[in-house]
């Protein structure tokens, strides 16, 4: 048994030299420009082995007050810690297939905000320990009877109001109070400036006063747009056009980085200008490709980007909707805010 043990420890460390070999020989890439340039970190999130601890990603990137990523794949929601490592799982029925989250410091704890489109939900769950605390299914007290209810989208207004965007079925976006009490909706489908097309990603739009809803209107015509819509459901203005598909967005003081499906993030500053573009797939066969396996990956070329988060120091997690499942660390080269 023990030379067993001895046989299976050192294949065990011949395959992490090997690993760690073969991602000594991968550089970083510098992506953006300006106050928003970026390096990647080669190997970031792999397990040991070199493979990904995630499986198949369709889903949105968080960070809480102790610098920890959330990310949500199939198989549930992962946590790393700020060097790459898995130091929480929350996996099953419960957790699978979160499309969006928000996380939120409140009273008791920082909770964990989702939207599931499989499960036509929107759950909460502490972030600590896993607990579901709240789930919001469709409110039929909104009168509407819809045949189906897929959630894409969720976030939170400062009073503890509820966001949550019907972005693969109705385009309605629903309001609850903090409870889950519905209190209204808004929004429809279709390409009319106040109409959605796939409303698929929201975030609350803390860059202005009063805070506003932040919307990627992914397939709208013209193409790739953001809207702002006040808290009470009110159209406020188109902020740009022509993001190609727009998946989420994620604020960072003045700045607000926005996934294309098609394979880049763009950052925007407080006036909606366009001051970086990161990681763009000029392949057309890669971009907005979900099936594009991890032997196939690219340092520095995303292919499916689908959500993103800042941390305290500026520095970005991304993360490709792909079958092996894919995040990403970019490291902020410049700092200055």
């Amino acid at each position: 048994m023990k030379v067993l043990w001895s046989g299976c420890a050192l294949a065990l460390a011949l395959l992490v030299a090997q690993f760690a070999s073969a991602q000594a020989q991968v550089e970083p890439v510098r992506m953006g420009c300006g106050l928003m340039t970026f390096d990647t970190v080669p190997g970031w999130g792999l397990r040991p082995d070199g493979k990904s601890a995630l499986g198949p990603t369709h889903g949105a990137v968080v960070i809480d007050k102790a610098g920890n990523i959330y990310t949500s794949a199939q198989a549930g929601v992962f946590v790393f810690s700020p060097e790459g490592k898995v130091v929480q799982s929350y996996l099953g029925p419960d957790y699978a297939n979160v499309h969006d989250m928000e996380i939120r410091d409140e009273p008791g704890g920082e909770f964990i905000y989702g939207a599931r489109n499989n499960n036509a939900e929107g759950i909460k769950f502490n972030a600590a320990s896993g607990e579901i605390v709240l789930k919001l299914p469709f409110p039929k007290e909104s009168g509407l009877g819809l045949e189906k209810f897929s959630p894409t989208a969720i976030t939170v207004a400062p009073n503890g109001d509820i966001f949550l965007s019907d972005g693969y079925a109705s385009n309605h976006i629903f309001k609850f109070d903090k409870t889950g009490k519905y209190l209204m909706h808004f929004g429809t489908k279709g390409n009319d400036v106040k109409e959605f097309n796939t409303a698929h990603g929201m975030t609350l739009d803390t860059r202005y006063d009063p805070p506003r809803l932040l919307i990627c209107d992914r397939n709208h015509e013209p193409k790739g747009r953001l809207v702002h819509y006040s808290l009470d459901g009110e159209f406020i203005e188109v902020v740009i056009t022509g993001l190609g598909m727009p998946t989420s967005a994620a604020v960072q003081g003045d700045y607000v980085s926005v996934p294309d499906l098609k394979g880049r993030v763009v950052i925007l500053d407080k006036s909606n200008t366009i001051m970086s573009v990161l990681g763009y797939n000029p392949d057309p066969k890669q971009g907005g490709n979900y099936n594009v396996p991890q032997a196939n990956w690219i340092e520095g070329i995303f292919s499916g980007t689908h959500g993103s988060y800042w941390d305290q120091a500026g520095n970005l997690y991304v993360q490709d909707w792909n079958v092996d499942g894919r995040i990403m660390k970019l490291v902020r080269t410049s700092v200055t805010k």
